[in-house]
């Protein structure tokens, strides 16, 4: 896999902007990458050293609307803590 297959995308969330002033950020990845290739990924993609990788596999949650019944996406979310001085701007500056 290549990093920018394994990065989806940035978690914003309120939780996950509280965690970036702890120099952690939130990413949703693909569901078959491990912690070692998705510190890789990050380090090829941001240019920025890792120093730790939590990740969790979030279920979906049944919806309902009406009587249909159905589900969201589940994924997989990885927090990434980076080297003190390191950070990531995911708000365009």
């Amino acid at each position: 896999m290549e990093a920018r297959d394994i990065l989806i995308r940035p978690l914003i969330t309120e939780r996950g902007t509280d965690l970036m002033q702890d120099n952690k950020f939130v990413f949703v990845v693909d569901k078959r990458a491990n912690k070692i290739q998705i510190a890789q990924a990050v380090k090829e993609i941001f240019n920025v050293t890792v120093e730790n990788v939590n990740t969790m596999n979030v279920k979906g949650k049944t919806k309902r609307r009406g009587r249909t019944v159905g589900r969201t996406n589940s994924y997989k979310k990885a927090i990434v803590k980076l080297k003190a001085g390191d950070t990531i701007e995911l708000f365009g500056a």
